[in-house]
């Protein structure tokens, strides 16, 4: 009782909490901002160590997380959906395939699914061919985002070294521009398209860190 109610509360208040003494700066590409307008289908790109990061964004995007079956992800799941947004759940070894079709689903109502592509568990900022298979079905452009704090404290023990910005920290939150749509044809595996979503994420990141570091 305590930890699938009280505790997802406490933790979604915390967040919040900390979340209000944050300054942020949220930077849309060109070609995000036209696609929204336009109401285009798209899926949202990003590492997972990002994700403390982008949490209260999700319901501002109508975005569709996918979330794991742990604990762990019992409690993400909660703090999103408080956040507006919505989840499909899976993971690698139980209900993966379920959370893809769940995922799907909710794009079809209008929501966009967000995937941290490197996930579940790695390699680390290696994408891997979840992403482009929502695309292909989905018709959906890839938008990668990116995050930077310059105050933080990492998750150094965690695979993908989630960080979380510190009180008063600056924040810099930056969508990339869309890589196009996967073709119906495409192999999901293909590692060309693994590099350039790879490259595009990498590029958020600098423009993020660049803002971080000026002035």
């Amino acid at each position: 009782m305590l930890r699938r109610h009280v505790l997802p509360w406490l933790l979604f208040l915390v967040y919040s909490s900390l979340k209000l003494t944050w300054r942020i700066r949220v930077i849309e590409s060109a070609s995000l901002k036209k696609a929204l307008a336009n109401k285009e289908p798209m899926v949202f790109a990003h590492w997972h160590g990002d994700e403390l990061g982008i949490l209260y964004l999700l319901g501002r995007y109508k975005a569709a997380a996918m979330v794991s079956t742990s604990k762990d992800g019992e409690l993400m799941d909660a703090i999103i959906r408080r956040f507006g947004a919505r989840t499909s759940r899976g993971s690698s070894t139980r209900g993966g395939a379920s959370a893809l079709k769940g995922i799907i689903r909710l794009s079809r109502d209008g929501w966009r699914p967000s995937v941290a592509v490197d996930g579940p568990k790695g390699p680390y900022h290696r994408v891997k061919p979840g992403v482009f298979e929502i695309s292909k079905v989905t018709n959906g452009t890839i938008y990668p985002i990116a995050v930077a704090a310059d105050r933080k404290h990492v998750f150094e023990k965690a695979w993908n070294k989630t960080f979380l910005p510190l009180p008063f920290a600056r924040v810099v939150v930056v969508w990339g521009e869309g890589l196009p749509a996967v073709a119906r044809e495409a192999d999901s595996r293909d590692p060309d398209l693994a590099k350039r979503l790879e490259e595009a994420l990498a590029n958020a990141g600098q423009q993020a860190s660049n803002l971080i570091a000026a002035p």
